[in-house]
């Protein structure tokens, strides 16, 4: 089976030019915080300028609100469509769970809004390690659980989504985990993951040492680390933390993407397969000599995005005519 198509292969030349800019732009800001390899030695004043690059302003038309959580309250960025909302997405952020914020999403978030008249919520979940687990998991858990309770007052429309990339999506993945325990996961019509990390414990690719991807093996060791350094491997594959060991039956529809040379491509390609052997319903785009990150390289870009706008439409449009009331799961 092939994993893309002959059109995607033709542009791996542009790909990798594309991907190499990116690595040599990012990975230094990355590999500064962990100068010494591991999260003892990490650098706390580099891990607090790639924070505020990570959280500059964003879009004018966001509007934050807050609501209340298990640890304090919880910080969620909304974009509302000019016409009547068809659903509301809920957007998780990546950075290792150590940094990032919704605003480096306003971009997408706003365009998303825009284009297929979505609601849009970024939760500020809180960040490792001043936050241990399981604060980002319940700040997540509490956003999508005051949108099944509240999305049709607020937003005028009881159809959820979900969207998160690296952490955000195993936080994103975990969160449906634990809506299903709940009871409620049926809420969520589909979900989009993005490069996301599933096994804390590193799956195979994320133990290469290379230099063709943003994180290195380093890095991503390092943020595995500080954000559960009580935990040991074993104990970070806990369901909870590492979704690729949970029972995925029940789960919505879900379009993974991911390139080639992400060191998280393992950690996708796996999760996939489980997911569809539970569920039969995934959908898996894969980018050859793309770095993690890179659905967003120019040249993927203009097949990753219509790709996705398709696959949230599509199962919009099951959901518009099945009607609105009754849940899927």
């Amino acid at each position: 089976m092939a994993l893309w198509s002959a059109e995607i292969d033709r542009l791996r030349p542009v790909i990798r030019a594309e991907g190499r800019a990116m690595v040599e732009a990012m990975s230094p800001a990355f590999s500064a915080v962990f100068p010494g390899g591991t999260a003892r030695a990490y650098d706390a004043e580099a891990l607090d300028d790639l924070r505020r690059q990570l959280s500059a302003a964003g879009e004018d038309q966001a509007v934050d609100r807050y609501i209340e959580g298990p640890h304090g309250p919880v910080r969620l960025r909304t974009f509302v469509p000019v016409r009547p909302a068809r659903a509301v997405l809920l957007n998780i952020h990546g950075g290792g769970f150590i940094m990032g914020s919704p605003e480096m999403n306003d971009g997408l978030n706003a365009f998303l809004s825009r284009t297929l008249d979505l609601a849009v919520v970024s939760v500020d979940y809180r960040l490792a390690p001043e936050h241990r687990y399981p604060a980002a998991h319940d700040d997540c858990e509490t956003a999508a659980s005051w949108l099944i309770d509240h999305a049709g007052a607020e937003f005028g429309t009881t159809r959820l989504l979900i969207h998160g990339e690296s952490a955000g999506a195993n936080l994103a993945a975990a969160t449906l985990l634990r809506l299903r325990r709940r009871g409620t996961v049926g809420r969520f019509a589909a979900a989009v993951l993005e490069f996301g990390v599933y096994d804390l414990s590193g799956t195979p690719s994320t133990q290469e040492e290379t230099d063709h991807d943003v994180l290195s093996a380093t890095v991503l060791r390092g943020m595995m680390d500080l954000a559960h350094p009580e935990l040991s491997p074993t104990q970070r594959r806990d369901p909870d933390l590492s979704p690729l060991y949970a029972d995925l039956t029940g789960l919505p529809p879900v379009l993974f993407g991911v390139g080639t040379a992400d060191h998280l491509v393992d950690d996708t390609l796996f999760l996939e397969r489980r997911w569809d052997i539970a569920n039969r319903n995934t959908t898996l785009l894969v980018y050859p000599d793309a770095p993690h990150g890179g659905t967003g390289l120019p040249s993927v870009l203009p097949h990753w995005q219509p790709a996705s706008l398709a696959f949230l439409d599509s199962h919009l449009a099951d959901t518009e005519t099945a009607g609105d009331t009754e849940p899927r799961f």
